[in-house]
C-alpha cells in the first residue's frame, strides 16, 4: 500500500512539473508574460539571486528536477519483481504502428500526437511573435531599412526562436544514463530518431534565420559593416554566423550517405557541438540561453558521469571464433556479481589499440541471472572497427606464442529498460533479420531462468530469424542447448529460419547448428587489470549528483555575478536587443560577453565539482573490488535433475524465399489458443516495416486468431547507424 501511494505520489510530481514546462513555453510568446516576467526580474534583480536566479528557477530548474523524481522513479520501478507488474498496459494500444513509410519510419499514434502538438506548438510561437513585432515596428536607423525590409528582418529573427525551442529539446534524446524517455519507456536507441527530427528541424530554421539575415543586410548594403561585427552589447552577430556554420557542417557530415560511407568522419565533427552551443550562447544571450540550458545542463552532466562510469577498463576474458565465412566474433567479458541488468541491455564498447574515442554499442547476449560472473556480447564483424577487431584476434589465433596478450577496453552501461515488458504477455512472436538476432538471445536466456524461478513469464515462443546464408545461423549458437534439450518446466519454443539467399534440401536446424558448432576459442592474459565490469551507479545516486550540480551552478553563478558585474551594471549588461544608436546612453555597461562567461565558467565548475566527486567515491568503492574471474568460471552449467525433451526436430528450415508473416500471424494465435501475444522485432528497416504494416492492419480489425485478438507490437527501433551498430542489426 505505501509503495503504490509512493509511486502515486512521484507520478503527480512529474506530471505537474512537465506541464508547468509546457506551460511555460505556451505563456511565454505572450504580452501577459512579458510584462509580468520584467516586472519580476526587476524585484529579483535587487535580491542575493539577481535575475539570473530567477531565470535559473523558472526556465531551467523545472527539467532538472522532472529528472531527479523521474530517477527516483525509475529505481523503485526496478526493484518491483515481474510477478509484481501489471499484466497490461491501458495505453498498450497507442504504441500500435499508425503509419508505417520508408521515409519516416514507423509512427505510432503517440508519436503522431506528439509530433503534431509540437508543430503546434512552434507556430502559436511564431505567430504570437511576429504578430506582436508588426504592431509595434520600430525603425532601426542605422540599418535605414524600407518598411518591407524591416518586416522581413523581423520574420527573420522569428525564425531564431523556433530553432531555440528544437534546441531545447534537442540533446534530451540522447541522454542514457540520466534518460528521460525512458521514463515512457523509450530506450536510447529508440529515441535517436527524435533527435535526429529535432536537429534537421532546428538547422532549418537557423538556416532560414541567418539567410534571410544576410539578404536584409545585402539588399541595404551593410553586409559588410553588420557581418563581422562582435558588438560589445546586443546580439553578436559574428557569433551567431559561426554557430550556424559548424551547425551546417554537423549536419551534412551526419546525413546518412556520408554517416555510412566515411563514420569517422560523421563521429568526429559531431563533437563540434560543442563549439556551436558556446557561440550559440554569445550571439542569443544568457537570457535566452536558460531556456535551452536544461537540455544542456543535463546532457553535460550525463556524459562526465559515463566517462567516469567507463574508468578504469577492463579486458576480454576469451573470444569464441565461429568458423564460417560470415565474420562473428562472441566476446566474454567479466562482471562484478552484483551487476544485474534485463535483457535487451546494451553495453558501448571501446578498444584503444584500434580506436582512442569511438565508442560502439552491443546488445549483451547473456543473463545476469545465468552468468554471474561474466557477460559476453556478439560482433558481427564486416569492415571498419567490427574488422580491425576480427583481424586483432584473428592475429592471436595465428600466432606461435603460448599465452595470448591482453585486450584492454572500456565499457558504458549497461543500459536497459527499467522493467521486463515484454515479460506480461502470454506468448511472444521474436522476429529478427540477421544480426538483430542478438537482444533475443538474452530475453530467451531469461525466461528460462525466470520460468524456473515461478515467476510469471511467457509461456509459448515463437522465433522468427531470416538470414541471407545458412552460416549466419550460427549466432543461434549460445542458446544451443535451449534449442536442442528444453526442460520441461521450460516455455514451448519454436524457432522457423528463413535462408533467403540459397536453395538447399534435406537440411535440418539440427544438421546445421552441428555443422557450425566448430568454434575457436581463445583465452586471453588479464593482467592489464584487475576490475570487473560494475555497470551505472545507482538511479537515486545520480539523483543527488543532479541536485548537487545544479546547486552549484547557482551558487558559483551568484558568487560571479555579485564580484565581476556590479548590481547597477546587471540589467544593462544582461539585454540582448538591438538597441537604436539615438537611445543609446554614454552609461559604462558590462559586455554582454561577459555575463555570458560567467554562466559558461559557473556551469563549467558545476560539473567539475561533481566529476571530482564522482570519481572519488569509484575509487573507494572499486578499492573494495575483487579481480575478475577467469573465463572458465561464471558459465551456466545444464541442469541434469529436470526431464528434458528433444524439440529440435519441431524447429523449421526453409530455403529460397522470405517468410509469409501474413500466415504466420494467423497461425500464430491459433496455436496459442488466441492469448495475449507480444511482438517483438529487430533487423533491417526493410523487415520492421512489413512486419509493422501487418501489424497495422491487425489493429486496425483484421481477426488474426480464435479469439480475434490483436498483437502488440513493440518495434525494437534502432537508430543508430546500419553498418555501425553490428550488437543490432543485420549487415
Amino acid at each position: 500500500m505505501a509503495k503504490a501511494i509512493l509511486f502515486a505520489v512521484l507520478k503527480v510530481l512529474m506530471v505537474i512539473l512537465f506541464a508547468g514546462w509546457i506551460a511555460l513555453w505556451l505563456l511565454k510568446p505572450t504580452n501577459l508574460w512579458t510584462r509580468k516576467w520584467k516586472g519580476a526580474e526587476d524585484s529579483a534583480s535587487h535580491t542575493v539571486f539577481g535575475y539570473y536566479g530567477l531565470n535559473f528557477a523558472v526556465y531551467t530548474f523545472p527539467l532538472i528536477a522532472l529528472t531527479i523524481i523521474g530517477l527516483v522513479y525509475l529505481n523503485l520501478v526496478s526493484r518491483e519483481p515481474p510477478r509484481s507488474r501489471p499484466t497490461r498496459s491501458a495505453t498498450i494500444g497507442f504504441s500500435n504502428p499508425v503509419v508505417v513509410n520508408s521515409f519516416v519510419g514507423i509512427l505510432s499514434s503517440i508519436e503522431i500526437l506528439a509530433v503534431f502538438l509540437f508543430f503546434l506548438l512552434l507556430a502559436w510561437t511564431y505567430y504570437a511573435r511576429i504578430s506582436h513585432d508588426f504592431k509595434k515596428l520600430m525603425p532601426i536607423k542605422s540599418l535605414k531599412l524600407d518598411l518591407w525590409q524591416l518586416k522581413y528582418l523581423r520574420v527573420a529573427t522569428r525564425f531564431g526562436l523556433l530553432a531555440e525551442i528544437c534546441l531545447a529539446l534537442l540533446l534530451l534524446p540522447t541522454l542514457r544514463g540520466l534518460a528521460l524517455f525512458q521514463l515512457l519507456g523509450i530506450q536510447f536507441e529508440a529515441s535517436v530518431r527524435y533527435h535526429i527530427w529535432l536537429g534537421t528541424s532546428m538547422i532549418f530554421f537557423a538556416a532560414i534565420h541567418g539567410a534571410s539575415t544576410l539578404f536584409i543586410w545585402g539588399v541595404s548594403h551593410h553586409i559588410q559593416d553588420e557581418m563581422w561585427r562582435w558588438q560589445k552589447t546586443g546580439r553578436i552577430y559574428l557569433a551567431g554566423e559561426i554557430a550556424l556554420v559548424t551547425g551546417l557542417v554537423i549536419w551534412i557530415t551526419s546525413l546518412p550517405p556520408i554517416r555510412r560511407r566515411r563514420f569517422e568522419m560523421f563521429y568526429y565533427t559531431h563533437h563540434l557541438y560543442t563549439v556551436f552551443l558556446i557561440f550559440f550562447l554569445f550571439h542569443a544571450g544568457d537570457r535566452h540561453f536558460y531556456t535551452v540550458f536544461p537540455g544542456i545542463f543535463i546532457f553535460g552532466l550525463d556524459k562526465l558521469l559515463r566517462i567516469v562510469q567507463s574508468r578504469p577498463g577492463t579486458c576480454v576474458l576469451s573470444a569464441r571464433i565461429f568458423l564460417f565465412p560470415s565474420k562473428a566474433i562472441e566476446l566474454t567479458l567479466p562482471k562484478d556479481p552484483r551487476l544485474k541488468y534485463a535483457p535487451t541491455s546494451v553495453i558501448y564498447m571501446k578498444i584503444p589499440s584500434i580506436s582512442r574515442f569511438q565508442w560502439h554499442p552491443f546488445s549483451i547476449t547473456s543473463s545476469s541471472n545465468v552468468d554471474d560472473h561474466t557477460m559476453s556480447v556478439v560482433v558481427k564483424c564486416n569492415e571498419g572497427w567490427t574488422s580491425s577487431l576480427y583481424d586483432m584476434i584473428q592475429a592471436e589465433l595465428d600466432s606461435d606464442t603460448g599465452a595470448m596478450s591482453s585486450i584492454p577496453l572500456s565499457i558504458e552501461g549497461p543500459y536497459g529498460p527499467a522493467s521486463l515488458d515484454f515479460s506480461r504477455h502470454d506468448s511472444l512472436l521474436l522476429i529478427a533479420g540477421g544480426a538483430g538476432i542478438t537482444p533475443f538471445l538474452s530475453i530467451l536466456k531469461e525466461i528460462a531462468y525466470v520460468n524456473s524461478s515461478r515467476y510469471r513469464f511467457p509461456t509459448r515462443i515463437l522465433l522468427v530469424y531470416v538470414v541471407k546464408k545458412s552460416q549466419d545461423i550460427c549466432l543461434l549458437n549460445s542458446v544451443s542447448s535451449q534449442l536442442q534439450n528444453q526442460p520441461s518446466t521450460q516455455p514451448s519454443l519454436k524457432i522457423e529460419v528463413y535462408v533467403t539467399q540459397e536453395a538447399r534440401y534435406n537440411a535440418t536446424v539440427r544438421g546445421l547448428m552441428n555443422d557450425l558448432s566448430l568454434v575457436r576459442t581463445v583465452n586471453f592474459s588479464t593482467k592489464c587489470s584487475n576490475y570487473a565490469v560494475r555497470g551505472l551507479e545507482s538511479s537515486i545516486w545520480m539523483a543527488a549528483m543532479a541536485a548537487l550540480s545544479s546547486i552549484k551552478f547557482l551558487v558559483s553563478l551568484i558568487c560571479f555575478n555579485h564580484i565581476f558585474v556590479p548590481s547597477e551594471k546587471m540589467s544593462a549588461a544582461s539585454e540582448k536587443m538591438v538597441v537604436p544608436s539615438d537611445k543609446k546612453t554614454s552609461k559604462e555597461k558590462t559586455p554582454s560577453s561577459v555575463v555570458d562567461l560567467l554562466l559558461l565558467a559557473s556551469f563549467i565548475i558545476a560539473l567539475a565539482c561533481n566529476t571530482f566527486v564522482a570519481i572519488i567515491l569509484r575509487w573507494k568503492r572499486l578499492k573494495k573490488d575483487i579481480p575478475p574471474v577467469s573465463s572458465k568460471q561464471g558459465k551456466a552449467t545444464e541442469q541434469s535433475s529436470v526431464e528434458k525433451r528433444s524439440t529440435v526436430e519441431e524447429h523449421e528450415i526453409h530455403f529460397g524465399g522470405r517468410p509469409n508473416f501474413q500466415d504466420i500471424f494467423s497461425k500464430f494465435p491459433n496455436e496459442t489458443g488466441g492469448s495475449d501475444i507480444g511482438v517483438l522485432v529487430c533487423g533491417p528497416e526493410s523487415l520492421k516495416e512489413s512486419v509493422a504494416s501487418l501489424c497495422q492492419l491487425k489493429s486496425q480489425g483484421l481477426n488474426i486468431g480464435a479469439k480475434g485478438k490483436k498483437p502488440y507490437f513493440n518495434e525494437d527501433q534502432k537508430s543508430l547507424d546500419r553498418e555501425k551498430v553490428q550488437g543490432y542489426l543485420s549487415a
